[in-house]
């Protein structure tokens, strides 16, 4: 079978190969898939990098999430049949023809659900929608987030709309308004404009801003805080920008601001089965439902996988880029 593989930490064009690979024995507990499509996502590629929270023993084969079909089953699982059709989730090695997975990760997925929106079905809908759930506003409320033309910030604003909440959304390019506009976002400032500020407040108006969702780090953090209303909280979810946040004390001091992270895989580690559940139902439902769009960038073979790295890696990508057996 062919896998994607890497033997070192470092740049994933310099690092990744694709090879054939011995077919693994599903143990107890465990299915044997064949891939569908798995998505590229940056965490995927920090994990490569070796700058991830979690770093995997070496070598490794990379992927965390797929779409797939299940091939052989381990020992007493019985939650899922040969031939079915499924989502594995926060499962190690996603990108090879055929991997393992414990029973317990998989998702059955719904006949009227594409492949292309399936195999980025949990982590980045998961990680937004959990995103809101943790900030735990009220209808009506509102809230500022940057990096707004990745993954997660048009997920945010898609499950935001859905559950009446108000989302105002920073790009670092004007260009990004209009990609986000193809998609139905509104309420877009793009911060390469000298009056970006004031953009957003007129934007704003007399709402109080309740929160505010950094994924870039280094100066853009202090923009999203520039905006927070007394009281509000700055939740920091990624750094795409910079490891350092310029934060000015000022603000934080005197309009008693907040400061907290958010480590997607510790909150979801944490969660209780039946908000999991409600959270997923609800993914499912919005996309069914079409208030909610995974859109796909690109579909690329294993062994083009460099070639999908650096798609993944161009500015203006509209969608997830996907790997195929």
């Amino acid at each position: 079978m062919r896998s994607v593989s890497y033997t070192e930490f470092g740049e994933p064009a310099n690092v990744l190969t694709t090879l054939e690979a011995d077919t693994p024995t599903p143990g107890a507990g465990e299915v044997l898939l064949r891939l569908a499509l798995s998505p590229i996502h940056h965490h995927d590629l920090w994990t490569i990098r070796g700058t991830y929270g979690v770093r995997p023993e070496l070598p490794a084969v990379p992927g965390s999430e797929a779409v797939a079909v299940v091939e052989r089953l381990g020992e007493g699982v019985d939650s899922v049949a040969v031939g079915d059709r499924v989502a594995a989730t926060a499962t190690p090695g996603t990108w090879s023809e055929l991997f393992l997975a414990p029973a317990t990760s998989l998702l059955p997925l719904p006949a009227e659900l594409p492949d292309e929106a399936a195999a980025q079905l949990v982590a980045m809908p998961f990680s937004a929608l959990s995103l809101l759930e943790h900030l735990d506003l009220a209808p009506g409320q509102v809230l500022v987030q940057n990096a707004a033309t990745g993954a997660v910030g048009r997920l945010v604003a898609q499950f935001a709309r859905a559950r009446d909440l108000r989302v105002i959304s920073l790009v670092r390019r004007s260009s990004g308004i209009e990609e986000l506009a193809a998609q139905g976002i509104g309420d877009v400032v793009a911060t390469d404009q000298e009056d970006w500020e004031e953009q957003a407040r007129t934007l704003i108006g007399d709402a109080h801003v309740a929160a505010g969702l950094d994924s870039v780090g280094g100066e853009a953090a202090s923009q999203v805080l520039s905006l927070l209303g007394q009281g509000g909280r700055l939740v920091v979810f990624g750094a795409m920008g910079g490891t350092t946040m310029a934060l000015p004390s000022g603000p934080i001091i005197f309009r008693d601001l907040k400061v907290e992270g958010f480590w997607g895989a510790q909150v979801s580690a944490a969660m209780s089965t039946e908000t999991r559940r409600r959270l997923i139902g609800e993914i499912i439902a919005r996309l069914l439902s079409g208030e909610v769009t995974l859109p796909t960038a690109g579909v690329f073979g294993l062994d083009e996988v460099v070639a999908a790295v650096d798609a993944t890696l161009t500015d203006g990508r509209q969608g997830k880029v996907l790997l195929r057996a």
